[in-house]
């Protein structure tokens, strides 16, 4: 059954939806019209420096782009493919500090990353060992793509009339080039680098002749002898940003999207693959990530989140939520936005259930799953489950699930094994960023008694009380001791009992947690000091 029949679709439900993939795929699709390309795949790509290996970032590029894709074709119809492609044709500027065998590798800078041995050993190359990784992330997230090496399509000669195209055009690339460098890196540049036949590197040197009718270059090799060449075969590579461009006049690249750091290498390749005769591929440039102060995330540095580390705390769909969110908008990832964002799946993947026409389609989780959300639900949600085990001191599955049967008796097995999935999740992220970091506080006199009072209330009310009641109790509570500002009375409620200054929805979590449980935790709490 396809998409469109799982929610009872039709073409105009298509039209309406008003998500950033449907945007995108709406331009591209006005792109085609004007290129009048009617006939063949519609070529989506994404890009991967194989220098090291996969991250947060690549999931990200790809997920959008995949996003965009499926819009696309359930806007037009049209077939289409997902190129992932490698630069491991460039040369090795620096080795890698996380990689053993340093000295072994150092013997081989500026050689392309499939010339460089892999200092683990496993595979053929550098390269290969990256591409292998790459393969096995987006295999593992399901994605549906090609695999294309740079190094493949050099030496097979797949880019030699590409090549050629250069040097046929080699005035006009060099004027939108050369404006944009220093004095000093004018007067050497060429978009044509050699690779030399002397010692296998990539070098940056001028040419001294180019002979665009043969596609031949001259240039000076390392050991100082003038070495002529056909520019195809893999003699030669295009450099950085007429690589780009050369890239999308050769695969016909229709939509590729990128980092906002590369604004201005998207301008200049679009200027360069026009001169070359070509069209510029449709896309938009995404902002980057912020870590938790608002600094932007460094691989360097190491100050952002892993992408093994999200996975460890909450699920893939919650991270392709994440990704699906604000695109162009800077975005703080750090530990403290996941257990929001991953119930924010959980919400959206609940009102769906519901939804018809545009707006199923402007629902995130038909982009996160392609069209086939899953009907299942756990019984609570993550922020609950954090709750109830920083209430419990820790994640016993066999308690909490007892704590949950009480609260939704009537939830399937498939339900039940949905919470227990969130269940691990929640004891992961409760000792690693929650149990390190409580810090309780004595109450003060209005707080006690405001807290007094609550205790005693749910005492009476017992556990059959409604969470209606339970949140009222809190809320009167509160308003008997005059807080100025219930808010204060709820942050002093969360930081004498729970040790944050931020906690759950109390109706839903007495109910859930009991209120006799709830009291004694209360009283706990009070007697501290």
């Amino acid at each position: 059954m396809t998409a469109l029949e799982l929610k009872n679709l039709s073409p105009d439900d298509v039209r309406a939806a008003k998500t950033w993939p449907f945007q995108e795929a709406k331009a591209l699709e006005k792109r085609l019209e004007r290129t009048k390309k009617t006939d063949g795949p519609v070529v989506f790509e994404t890009g991967y420096g194989p220098s090291g290996p996969p991250h947060i970032g690549t999931f990200g590029e790809v997920a959008r782009t995949t996003m965009v894709r499926r819009a696309f074709e359930l806007l037009t119809g049209r077939e289409t493919r997902l190129i992932a492609f490698s630069d491991d044709m460039d040369g090795m500027r620096k080795v890698p500090p996380h990689v053993p065998n340093q000295d072994l590798l150092n013997q081989y800078l500026q050689k392309p990353l499939t010339d460089v041995p892999d200092p683990w050993g496993d595979h053929e190359s550098f390269a290969h060992h990256n591409n292998a990784k790459l393969r096995a992330f987006l295999d593992d997230f399901g994605f549906n793509y090609e695999f294309v090496s740079s190094t493949e399509c050099y030496r097979s000669g797949k880019f030699d009339d590409t090549l050629v195209r250069v040097l046929e055009r080699h005035e006009a690339v060099m004027e939108i080039i050369l404006p944009t460098l220093g004095e000093e890196r004018r007067a050497s540049y060429s978009p044509i680098l050699p690779v030399s036949p002397s010692t296998g590197r990539v070098l940056y040197v001028p040419m001294l002749e180019i002979d665009a009718k043969k596609g031949e270059v001259v240039f000076e090799d390392e050991n100082g002898e003038k070495v002529r060449t056909f520019v195809g075969g893999g003699a030669t590579k295009l450099q950085w940003k007429a690589d780009w461009a050369g890239r999308w006049y050769a695969l016909g690249v229709d939509y590729e999207m990128s980092g906002e750091d590369l604004t201005e290498s998207v301008r200049l390749s679009n200027r360069i693959v026009k001169a070359l005769g070509g069209e510029p591929p449709a896309g938009f440039n995404y902002q980057l990530f912020l870590d938790e102060e608002g600094k932007k995330i460094s691989k360097t540095k190491g100050n952002g989140i892993a992408i093994e580390e999200w996975l460890t705390y909450a699920s893939p769909e919650s991270l392709a939520l994440y990704m699906f969110q604000n695109p162009k908008a800077a975005k703080k990832l750090y530990f403290d936005v996941i257990p929001k964002v991953a119930d924010e799946y959980w919400s959206h993947l609940e009102k769906y259930a519901g939804q018809e026409g545009a707006k199923a389609l402007d629902n995130p989780v038909w982009h996160i799953h392609e069209g086939k959300p899953p009907a299942v639900m756990p019984p609570v949600n993550f922020a609950m489950l954090l709750n109830l085990v920083n209430a419990t001191g820790g994640a016993d599955h066999e308690v909490l699930r007892g704590f949950i049967k009480k609260y939704r008796p009537e939830a399937s097995d498939d339900e039940y094994q949905a919470a227990n999935t969130l269940i691990a999740f929640a004891g992961r992220y409760f000792d690693a960023y929650i149990k390190p970091n409580k810090k309780f506080r004595t109450p003060t006199d209005q707080e006690r008694a405001a807290l007094e009072a609550l205790s005693k209330k749910l005492n009476s009310l017992g556990d059959t009380g409604s969470e209606d009641d339970f949140q009222t109790a809190v809320f009167d509570a509160g308003k008997v001791q005059n807080f100025e500002n219930i808010r204060d009375w709820f942050k002093g409620l969360y930081e004498v009992v729970f040790g944050q200054a931020q906690g759950p929805r109390m109706g839903p979590f007495i109910k859930i947690y009991g209120a006799g449980a709830t009291a004694k935790l209360i009283d706990a709490a009070l007697a501290r000091d």
